[in-house]
């Protein structure tokens, strides 16, 4: 369980073929200080599990399942990505609660510059349009972020300038795919309505 709060820009310095998925090596520093092998980690929104500890580094496997739903295959060495720790329970919820499960990818369609901030517009495939509601929350590479706007298959959101800093948004732009994590309580409600039709 994460919160879609950045804690800090890793980036892949090594990416080795494992079957048909990949063994990734991340730096990283402050998301380092508390994981241990078998630890989750998030790595552009995507829960994964650390297998070697390094000093200043860890690693990660993807599998052909997380490849086929991610971006994570497009990266190449010397590429940034967003890092998270788990959620402590102790701690403040700052975002909102994001699983690491993404769901699908979608393509930016624009990012445009504004005078204190940038606007980014998302495309997604029409069958995930119903977990999406105006004001909303979605993580987008693992980032927790509010819908600013909304039509049948694109989706807006407004970036104030330290998450566009401290995340690899400032590094995006049109064309770019990007990881979508969908609001857990709308899977929740649609489920429980269906299973209320299957079961009168």
């Amino acid at each position: 369980m994460f919160t879609g709060l950045v804690e800090e820009k890793g980036r892949l310095i090594k990416k080795i073929p494992s079957g048909l998925g990949f063994n990734f090596t991340f730096s990283a520093k402050k998301v380092l200080t508390d994981i241990e092998i078998g630890s989750s980690i998030s790595v552009n929104g995507c829960c994964l599990t650390v297998v070697s500890l390094k000093s200043g580094s860890f690693s990660v496997d993807a599998i052909e399942e997380t490849l086929k739903k991610t971006n994570l295959g497009l990266l190449g060495e010397g590429d940034e990505v967003n890092l998270e720790r788990p959620l402590k329970t102790d701690e403040r919820l700052g975002g909102h609660f994001v699983l690491g499960h993404v769901d699908t990818t979608g393509i930016i369609t624009s990012v445009e510059e504004l005078t204190n901030s940038h606007f980014v517009r998302i495309s997604f495939p029409d069958e995930f349009g119903r977990y999406l509601i105006y004001v909303g929350s979605v993580a987008i590479d693992g980032v927790s972020m509010t819908v600013a706007e909304l039509r049948k298959n694109e989706f807006g959101v407004g970036i104030i300038p330290h998450t566009w800093q401290e995340t690899i948004f400032s590094n995006k732009k049109a064309g770019d795919k990007v990881n979508l994590e969908f609001d857990v309580l709308g899977k929740y409600v649609e489920r429980i309505m269906s299973s209320g039709k299957e079961n009168p």
